[in-house]
Order: C-alpha cells, then structure tokens, then sequence
C-alpha cells in the first residue's frame, strides 16, 4: 500500500491500543478497533474506492452470519447468467464464497498496489466489516445498496471466541472464555464495540429504507423463504417462480455449504484461518453451550442498556426481558 512504513507507524503510534485473544493487537480510530492492516487498507479504500450506482455492499460485524450472506447475494445475482440450477457451474462447489464476494478492506485494498476496480463487470458484489461511519463517502452518496447482518450478541461472541481459537497451537490451548467475554463487554474486538457497529447501521437504516437492507440471522434461519426473497427484491434480482428461492435456498444452505469439499479442506490465503473455520455449528443459541447464567445475565443487561429506545432487537422478547432485568 501506499503509505510508507514509517507513516504507519506513527499513525498506529498515535492511536489506543488494545489486544484481544493474548497476541491480535487491536488499535482504535474513531471509537472502533482495527487489526493494523485492516486499518491500513481502511485508509487506502477511503481515499481511492468509487462506488457505482448498482454496487451492493454486504455490510456485518464479525461472526454474525457474513459467509452465509455472501453465499446468498452471490447466488442470487448469478442467476442473471445462468449459474444457479446447472450442476456442472455450481460455483459455490468450486471455490470458497468469500473468493467471490471480497471483502474491502481484508481481501481487496490489502493488495500492493491496490487494484484498479474500474474494469469489473456490473453489478459489483462486494462485503466489509467497517462500521458505517467509517464507509468510503462514494458508497454514502451513491444509490449503491448496503444490506447489513446482524445477530443476538451471545451467539457473535461464542462464534467469535470459536472462530479465533483457531489460530492457537495445540499447545495453547483455547482461550479462556471469560477474557474473550471481558473484552466482548467492554468493546474490545475486530471491528467493534459490538453495539455501536450494529447501532449506526441500524439507524442509518431507518432513516434510508431503500439503501439500506437490515437483516437479523436469526430471523433468516427461521423463515428463509420471505428473507431471501426480501433480499433478492431489495438488490433488484427479484425471483419470478417459488422453484428459483427454494433453490437458491438449497444451494446456499449451512450445512450444504459445511459438507463441500472446497470448505473441508484449505485455508484462506488473506488470514490464514481453515476454509472450515468459516462453517461451524451455525445455529441460535448455541451460546447456551459455553456460557454461564451469569455471563448470559450480564450480556443481557448490557445489550438492553446499549439498545435502549432504538427500537431494535436482538433478544427474542427482548422488551419483557429488560423490562424484567431492570426490576
């Protein structure tokens, strides 16, 4: 990239800096935290992506359900050249959904040089983990659409604490849960707090229903059919016969995506975690599992405190829950 080392490391020298998971050291900028190279390419795509008015943005804090996303838009938008339903071009059996659908500032502007993206075809599909304040002004102003994902925070957290366990040698062991949680609560994660990542998404939402698309995982393991077709007709692919969604649905389901061979085996060059990392249990609630009632409780009170008077909910029940938790 373009900036020179020594300006990298002033700018990061400049900035508070955390870690998470005992060696991933995390910097802040503008009330979030960033891995260095994911805050490098950040500045780089700032300055130098031009969002086109039939761009679509898949937008989500980690561990909230963005492959899966990735599997669907993809799948969706190639219906257009007839890719979906022909077994000798299922894509998704070939390479990796995230070989497909880059993310901004993981895959594409950690490049050097950065790529020139003025050549691809349109539509464009892209993803990015940054917040929304923190979007390249092109993709603000434009008429490209975001469609943002998000999840009941336990289940990011016990995805997230999964996920990065990863990376650790057999003579580490897993990390504890109860720093990774420490964290989780106090902000302290790639691309976070948590809250304020979903909040600006979300309230950007309301306020530009037609570009922005907010979707909840749960609510798309629980009636994919309305969801996939809500998303389909938000990105301008509507579906013209019920056979298509359910096909699409097929396609991308979890466990289908899980049991491939492509994501069985290999790893992801731009982090070096396991294709299989990236397709675990894929289920609601699997927090249940890892958390004590203690930790759960106090969550929960930080989520309704976080998401008060927003109008949103990540807990079922969730305003009999707070109101319950406040007495």
């Amino acid at each position: 990239m373009d900036p020179s080392n020594s300006t990298k490391l002033l700018l990061l020298d400049q900035l508070p800096r955390g870690s998470i998971f005992e060696n991933l050291d995390l910097y802040q900028r503008d009330g979030f935290w960033y891995r260095p190279r994911h805050l490098e390419a950040s500045i780089v795509l700032h300055s130098l992506f031009e969002a086109r008015d039939d761009d679509v943005i898949l937008a989500s804090a980690m561990k909230t359900g963005s492959t899966w996303l990735k599997a669907l838009c993809f799948c969706i938008m190639q219906r257009q050249f007839g890719t979906v339903g022909n077994k000798d071009e299922d894509l998704l059996a070939i390479h990796h959904p995230a070989f497909y659908v880059q993310t901004l500032e993981i895959q594409v502007y950690t490049a050097n040089p950065p790529p020139d993206l003025s050549a691809m075809e349109s539509p464009r599909l892209f993803h990015t983990h940054l917040p929304y304040s923190a979007l390249p002004e092109s993709i603000k102003n434009s008429e490209c659409k975001i469609v943002y994902i998000t999840r009941n925070p336990k289940d990011t957290l016990v995805s997230m604490w999964h996920f990065f366990n990863k990376l650790r040698t057999p003579e580490q062991g897993q990390y504890p849960i109860e720093k990774a949680f420490e964290s989780f609560c106090n902000g302290v994660c790639h691309f976070g707090p948590f809250f304020d990542h979903v909040l600006e998404y979300w309230n950007e939402s309301l306020k530009m229903p037609q570009k922005i698309l907010f979707l909840k995982y749960e609510e798309l393991q629980r009636n994919p059919k309305e969801e996939v077709k809500k998303l389909a007709s938000f990105i301008g692919k509507p579906f013209a016969e019920e056979e298509e969604v359910e096909e699409v649905i097929r396609k991308c389901s979890l466990e289908r995506l899980k049991n491939l061979e492509v994501n069985k085996n290999g790893v992801d060059p731009w982090v070096g975690m396991p294709n299989s990392a990236f397709f675990r249990a894929g289920v609601v609630g699997d927090w249940k599992n890892i958390l004590t009632p203690e930790m759960s409780e106090r969550l929960d009170q930080i989520t309704c405190m976080k998401l008060q008077g927003s109008g949103l909910d990540l807990v079922d029940d969730a305003l009999e829950h707070c109101v319950a938790l406040s007495n």
